[in-house]
């Protein structure tokens, strides 16, 4: 009898009748509304970096720049240059890299700084001396010359100086005006030779003057 009423009473359960099992609702599905917008916002941030990298490869150009600081009027040889892509002001007008075989041999018309871009204005083919220029080298040891580097463009004077033991002469002693063309050291004596650019008219008494040796250079002024 208690095995019949065990029985009934299972298959009376209204939670285990099929009928029961089918009317169950589905489980409802959680919204959250902050991984929606993270989501959006991963979207709009790559979209962002694309177009940002797309932009700064189609705005970039290869350029020719200094190697090292050039100095006006010398000769540009391809060691002094040095191709790099970047992305410049298209106002700046950079001397693109593909013009390299013609910037080497023409010469610096300024100052150009180390890595900075050159631009037509900073290159040219004049030659110096020109006009009614010339070009006159003189020999200074180190005490005949000022301790600061000189550089093309110083404005300076050659001063005569008496001979060693001599006395000095009375009044203002000699000098030439004149300006520096270019420096290098001889490899054979080790002195500073010093490339002075003068009238033409000027040149053969600075010759004479700077062939005794007693010269020695002032540097008056340097600004351009």
């Amino acid at each position: 009898m208690s095995k019949t009423a065990t029985r009934d009473d299972r298959t009376l359960d209204p939670e285990s009748s099929p009928a029961a099992s089918s009317l169950v609702p589905p489980p409802k599905l959680r919204r959250r509304p902050a991984l929606v917008v993270v989501a959006v916002a991963s979207v709009l941030l790559g979209a962002l970096l694309a177009a940002w990298a797309w932009t700064s490869t189609t705005n970039t150009q290869e350029v020719l720049v200094a190697r090292h600081t050039i100095e006006r009027g010398a000769v540009i040889g391809a060691d002094d240059l040095a191709r790099v892509r970047l992305s410049a002001d298209p106002a700046l007008k950079p001397v693109a890299a593909s013009q390299f075989d013609q910037v080497v041999g023409q010469r610096a018309a300024y100052d150009v700084a180390a890595g900075a871009m050159l631009t037509p204005d900073s290159i040219t083919t004049a030659v110096e001396p020109s006009g009614n220029n010339s070009i006159v080298g003189v020999a200074l040891s180190p005490a005949q010359a000022p301790g600061l580097e000189l550089v093309t463009g110083d404005r300076v004077r050659v001063v005569v100086t008496p001979p060693q033991g001599a006395e000095l002469p009375a009044g203002s002693p000699t000098f030439s005006d004149a300006t520096v063309a270019g420096v290098h050291v001889s490899v054979e004596t080790g002195q500073r030779i010093v490339d002075l650019l003068v009238p033409h008219a000027d040149a053969a008494v600075l010759a004479a003057r700077a062939a005794t040796g007693n010269v020695s250079l002032v540097l008056d002024s340097r600004e351009r």
